[in-house]
C-alpha cells in the first residue's frame, strides 16, 4: 500500500488466502488504484474482487494480459539452488490457479504518472520476470519492484525469469537509478545500496 493521508494506491494484491487481510488494509484508505508489478496469482488473484469492492481499476501492463488466459504463455525458468526450489514449489500452483481478468483495468506503461490518483509516483518497466513486469517509482526514495529483484535468501536478481537478457537488464537498471529503499515481492525491503 502507497498511501499518502487517506488516499491509497494499492500495489499487488497477494493470492486467495490473503484476501480478508489485505481488504482490512485497504478498508483503512480511501482506495484510488491497483497497480499489478505482473499478473501471477500471488500478486494478482484479488485484484477482480477488490476493483469490484472498491470500485477502483486495475493497472498492469499490456504484455502480461496473457497471463489471465494461461500462465504457459510466458513459463518461468530458474537459475541457482534457491530458483530451482521456488519454482518446484510453484509450478503446479501456476498452472492451477487462474486469475480473473478485472472488468475495470486499464494498461501502464513505463513513465506513466500515478499523480491524478493522489500518489506522487511513476510505473518503471521492468521486464524479465515476465514480459509486463513493472516497478512503481515513489517520490524517487521507495521502488516496488515486485520479482524482478527477490530477498529470499539475500536481496538478488529474480531468481525466476522467463526472459533472462530482460531480467538481467531490469537488475542494472534498479541499480542505476540511484539510492531508494526496494520493496520486493518476496522478502524484506533493504537499500539499493545492497543490491
Amino acid at each position: 500500500m502507497i498511501s499518502e493521508g487517506r488516499n491509497a494506491i494499492l500495489v499487488d494484491t497477494s493470492s486467495g488466502p490473503a484476501r480478508d487481510m489485505v481488504t482490512a488494509e485497504c478498508d483503512k484508505y480511501d482506495l484510488k488504484l491497483i497497480v499489478l508489478t505482473h499478473t501471477h496469482f500471488d500478486h494478482a488473484e484479488n485484484a477482480a474482487f477488490l476493483s469490484k469492492r472498491y470500485g477502483v481499476p486495475v493497472a498492469f501492463h499490456k504484455a502480461d494480459d496473457e497471463l489471465f488466459e494461461n500462465y504457459d504463455k510466458q513459463t518461468l525458468k530458474c537459475y541457482g539452488l534457491t530458483g530451482r526450489i521456488v519454482l518446484n514449489l510453484s509450478l503446479k500452483v501456476l498452472r492451477e490457479t487462474k486469475v480473473e481478468r478485472p472488468e475495470n483495468f486499464f494498461y501502464i506503461k513505463d513513465g506513466d504518472d500515478l499523480s491524478k490518483y493522489g500518489i506522487d509516483a511513476k510505473i518503471i518497466e521492468l521486464p524479465g520476470h515476465t514480459n509486463g513486469s513493472i516497478g512503481v517509482d515513489v517520490e524517487q526514495k521507495s521502488l516496488l519492484v515486485g520479482d524482478a529483484l527477490d530477498n529470499w535468501v539475500k536481496p538478488a536478481m529474480g531468481h525466476l525469469y522467463y526472459n533472462l537478457d530482460d531480467i538481467k537488464n531490469s537488475y542494472d537498471k534498479i541499480k542505476s537509478l540511484g539510492l531508494r529503499t526496494l520493496y520486493f515481492g518476496h522478502g524484506k525491503p533493504v537499500p539499493s545500496t545492497k543490491i
